[in-house]
Parts: C-alpha cells; sequence; structure tokens
C-alpha cells in the first residue's frame, strides 16, 4: 500500500528495515485484512512523537470487520457492544474517575497525546494473533526507544505488553503495570488500578494539563 504521512515517526529504522517486507506479505494475503489498509498507520498519524505523552500498548487490531481503525483498543463510533476489553476500561474508568466516553471511538485521547499503538498492526478477518509472525513488533519496539527519550507515562496491559518495557530507556518516567482488561483477566488486578487519575496526577505534577479522558471537551 505504501507509506501514509506519519511525520517524524518515519525515521524509524523499521520503515527502512522492515517495512517493505511486511508491506510486500500484506500485499500477498487475499483475505480481508484489518483494519483497511489507509487506517493501518493511524495511531502515528494522529500522535506526532513530538505530542506524545502517554502510551498505551495494545496486541493486535480487533479481528472483527467494522470495528478496527488502527488505534489500540479503540473501535468505530457506531460500535454497539462495545469489545470486552474495551467495556472494561470504561468500567474501570468510572470507577477512577466517575466519567467514561460515550462510545468506543478514542480518537480524542490520541489527539491529546496518548499514543494507542499495538504492537501487531494488521490481523485477517476472524484470525486473531494471524499476523503476529510478520515482525511488526519491531515497530512497537523503536516506540517505545523515541517516546522514552522525554518523561512519557506508560500504562502497560498484560504480561505482553509489561515485557516490552526493556525498550523504554531510563528517564523519568511513569510505568503503570497491571493485568489486563480482558474478561479473563480483569478482576486479576486491573479493576481497581485506577491508572487514569494516576496519569493524569503525573502530568499535574509535571505542570502538564490532564488527559480529558471522557473527552467532553471536544468531539473524537
Amino acid at each position: 500500500m505504501g507509506l501514509p504521512d506519519i511525520g517524524t515517526w518515519g525515521d524509524l529504522d523499521f520503515f527502512r528495515d522492515d517495512w517493505p517486507r511486511i508491506d510486500a506479505a500484506l500485499a500477498e494475503d487475499d483475505r480481508d485484512i484489518l483494519p483497511p489498509a489507509p487506517q493501518r498507520f493511524a495511531a502515528l498519524q494522529l500522535t506526532p512523537p513530538e505530542q506524545t505523552r502517554v502510551v498505551i500498548l495494545g496486541q493486535d487490531p480487533y479481528p472483527t470487520p467494522g470495528h478496527a481503525h488502527g488505534l489500540a483498543f479503540s473501535v468505530e463510533p457506531d460500535v454497539t457492544p462495545l469489545p470486552r476489553s474495551l467495556k472494561n476500561i470504561f468500567k474501570e474508568m468510572q470507577d477512577d474517575l466517575g466519567v467514561a466516553p460515550e462510545t468506543g471511538d478514542l480518537r480524542g485521547w490520541a489527539r491529546q497525546g496518548v499514543l494507542l499503538l499495538n504492537t501487531v498492526l494488521s490481523v485477517p478477518a476472524g484470525d486473531a494473533h494471524g499476523h503476529k509472525g510478520l515482525g511488526w513488533q519491531a515497530l512497537a519496539h523503536q516506540v517505545l526507544e523515541k517516546t522514552s527519550g522525554k518523561p512519557t507515562a506508560y500504562i502497560l496491559w498484560g504480561k505482553p505488553a509489561q515485557k516490552l518495557a526493556d525498550h523504554i530507556r531510563p528517564g523519568d518516567h511513569l510505568i503503570l503495570k497491571s493485568p489486563h482488561p480482558s474478561p479473563l483477566s480483569a478482576s486479576r488486578g486491573f479493576f481497581g488500578s485506577h491508572p487514569f487519575s494516576a496519569v493524569n496526577s503525573w502530568l499535574k505534577n509535571r505542570g502538564e494539563p490532564a488527559i480529558d479522558w471522557a473527552m467532553k471537551s471536544e468531539a473524537a
């Protein structure tokens, strides 16, 4: 599909060393690949490195057609019911802050500097983790290394995300780790972890504006 305009993220070695091979593999895969090609790098397009203040890592896109649009955990605004992990994220936010977004579209977070990055950016429809062997993970590794050049908040839900913490360079970061919001693990410590208020407290202590997690002040 070629590479869309992703600003200074395009300087990462991934786009020289790995992307051409992945792009060719995607072109040869005749299955329905999600999200649609123009949305594949939406997380990087919406949240440039110089604006990134918070990083939330996901695994791979939702494999249900019409759900994924290029941001981890986010869905198109008309999707109901919400995916179960996202429903649990909103449940924890309601308990933490007393508010939650009106839809599952998290682009409003991205515009505030919350990078919602999946570690794998494509998936065949109906085949969760079907592209985990393509080599996408190198991009997440390099994004973590780049963003950790300045103080950043990292929300690492679940062991796969937490294993990537080694790619975060030492610094004055906030690193929050808890079980994944999936129904299989949310009750083991995700509920009650209060990540949203923790991030906002950290940002305020740094003199930065808090994240409007409920997106009440802007259209997502």
